[in-house]
């Protein structure tokens, strides 16, 4: 009987484990945090302040396209606040959400792994974007930083065992 099942068990596809690695649990605090501060910052921009104090138009004038700070501020706010919202609950959570089936059969993982590395990188390209037009400060570096390591993260061996899924046949 325990032979049975031993080699029933040993012929089941290997499911993720259930305990969540350091490295979902790095990536979550990372993505709270990104969501956080993209929604403050984000709101910030949108509505013109920054504390008490008026956002100074002067970087405006070296982007080229942007006339306003309403742009960069939905971006901020909606794409890198409520999408690390939204990817923060989906790698911890892992629900199964039918709209986002083709990441599953395109990657053979969850959603929430290829969508913390579309968040990275889109991370570095903002904070790039950042430097060439308004200059370097501390912040841009942090920023940066948080970038690298949700892009690297979810490669990790530990986080793409945690979050892989069967493929569709």
């Amino acid at each position: 009987m325990i032979l049975a099942s031993t080699h029933a068990a040993a012929a089941e596809p290997s499911r993720p484990p259930t305990r969540r690695p350091a490295s979902v649990w790095v990536t979550f605090g990372l993505l709270a945090f990104l969501s956080l501060s993209a929604i403050f910052g984000g709101t910030g921009l949108i509505f013109g302040i920054w504390g008490m104090q008026l956002i100074p138009r002067e970087p405006l004038d070296r982007i080229p396209v942007i006339d306003t700070w309403l742009i960069p501020g939905l971006v901020l706010g909606i794409g890198f606040g409520l999408g690390s919202l939204a990817t923060a609950y989906g790698i911890l959570r892992t629900p199964p959400w039918p709209w986002l089936e083709f990441v599953r059969q395109l990657t053979g993982r969850h959603w929430s792994w290829l969508a913390t590395i579309a968040l990275g990188l889109g991370q570095l390209a903002w904070i790039l974007i950042e430097w060439i037009y308004i200059g370097i400060s501390p912040l841009l570096i942090i920023y940066g930083a948080v970038g690298a390591a949700l892009t690297l993260l979810p490669l990790q061996a530990s986080a793409r065992r945690y979050l892989k899924t069967a493929r569709a046949s």
